[in-house]
């Protein structure tokens, strides 16, 4: 059997190690256009604020790892096509310029994404960059440390365009944001939780701009300013994070099943709707739990977790992925936030009968040092009271609530199963009835 997996950084790792565990005897054959492998793209801003200077920890296993197990790693090889009657995928190498052909038994797109660039004028211009890849971050991370670049802007302010804020300003640059819808993070927190984070933001002097729309750059050879509806700003280093899409401009004829935005759709064993070609991480679509619905969430965890069942699969298995609360993340300078299943916001898209309660409390007992505001926002079904949805933004411990909600909404428990969950007490950590208790207890 020869498996062919195009991509090597989460999912297609995470499948071609489990598939070469299980089936020795394979011949697994794996393609990627770079030379990074296994890349752990999330540590990026933390590695472009110095609060680690190794790129080499956003690794997870290195080229000879891989090839000591017996994959057949080919770095600087890009497939450009797949004839999927045949069975044969089209590659170029990308240091000699030659094409050639290989042929496959199964096949694995893992190709994840790539960021998406607006239609600015002068892009291009030196000392702008997105923050995606390796060289991407030692390019901005070179960047930023140089005394002159003081005034940097980011453009989008989503997970990536977030984190960068927190390491630009603990370089000591003059950080703006550019946002073009009303509020920050629309697609995964209610305005209710954004409302704070927005707050925290400004506190720590970020300008944050929203609703403003960046149409041009101006520089000579490197940036110097940045052109919007409204005005204009210094810029010295300008970070792009306008969000990604999946990168299978490659498929488009071989009539593989996708959404809208090119999102490869995979059914729970990771298979798209051509025979014997799976799928997963970034380029394609994961299973919602709440909603039953082929959802585009590209996360880390979720493409490492159906990398694996895909890899399962290729050998011979028929294991089934349980599918995504797209749970979800981040640090905001000093405040951390967490979301999971759905928003109010996708349930009244969805036309889903449900109800919602916002709360603010407190993380901990007022007698223990560490006390702060803690706010919680969850979703429920109007008529059964079982949780579809939670959002929790704090000082201190508001993620790790979030992963309870989480736990609670895969259980399916009610809100007044919630209201009265054992969860742990002790001064320094919560107060007799938690913030989720609290919480599920008010909804009615």
């Amino acid at each position: 059997m020869r498996v062919i997996i195009i991509g090597a950084v989460a999912a297609g790792m995470s499948a071609a190690a489990k598939l070469k565990r299980m089936q020795p005897e394979y011949e697994v054959v794996v393609y990627e256009k770079g030379d990074v492998v296994s890349f752990g793209a999330c540590g990026l801003p933390y590695f472009v604020g110095g609060f680690f200077d190794d790129p080499n920890n956003m690794i997870a296993r290195s080229h000879e790892k891989f090839r000591e197990t017996g994959i057949d790693l080919k770095t600087f090889n890009e497939v450009v096509d797949v004839d999927v009657n045949n069975k044969k995928v089209t590659v170029r190498n990308l240091e000699t310029g030659v094409e050639f052909e290989d042929s496959y038994d199964k096949l694995m797109v893992a190709t994840g994404a790539s960021s998406i660039i607006p239609p600015i004028k002068n892009v291009k211009l030196e000392n702008v960059s997105t923050l995606k890849s390796m060289a991407d971050g030692i390019k901005v991370k070179e960047l930023l440390n140089k005394d002159e670049n003081k005034n940097v802007v980011i453009i989008g302010a989503g997970f990536i365009g977030l984190e960068a804020v927190e390491a630009a300003k603990k370089l000591g640059k003059n950080v703006t944001v550019f946002q073009a819808t009303d509020r920050i993070l629309e697609q995964v927190f209610d305005k209710e939780i954004t409302d704070v984070l927005e707050e925290e933001i400004r506190k720590h002097d970020v300008d944050l701009r929203l609703e403003e729309l960046v149409s041009e750059l101006v520089g000579e050879n490197k940036v110097e300013k940045v052109i919007t509806n409204k005005g204009e700003v210094d810029a010295d280093v300008v970070i792009i994070a306008t969000g990604v899409r999946p990168a299978t401009g490659f498929l488009k004829d071989t009539g593989i099943d996708m959404l809208p935005n090119g999102a490869i759709i995979v059914d729970e064993f990771g298979k798209t709707s051509v025979e014997d070609i799976y799928s997963a991480g970034d380029c394609a679509t994961i299973k919602n739990i709440v909603t039953g619905q082929d959802t585009y969430v590209p996360l880390a965890t979720g493409a490492n977790k159906l990398g694996r069942i895909v890899g399962e699969n290729l050998a011979g298995a028929n294991n089934s992925f349980q599918g995504s609360l797209g749970s979800s993340c981040l640090k905001v300078m000093d405040m951390e936030a967490g979301s999971t299943g759905i928003t109010e916001n996708q349930a009244k898209k969805l036309g889903l009968d449900v109800k919602v309660k916002f709360i603010s409390d407190f993380n901990q007992t007022n007698y223990y040092p560490g006390r702060d505001k803690i706010y919680v926002k969850l979703v429920y079904d109007a008529k059964t009271k079982v949780l579809l949805g939670g959002q929790v933004a704090g000082f201190k411990d508001a993620v790790q609530r979030t992963n309870v909600i989480a736990a609670a909404i895969f259980g399916k428990l009610t809100t007044n199963q919630l209201g009265m969950l054992d969860l742990c007490y002790a001064p320094p950590f919560a107060r007799t009835w938690d913030v989720l208790n609290v919480a599920g207890n008010v909804c009615k």
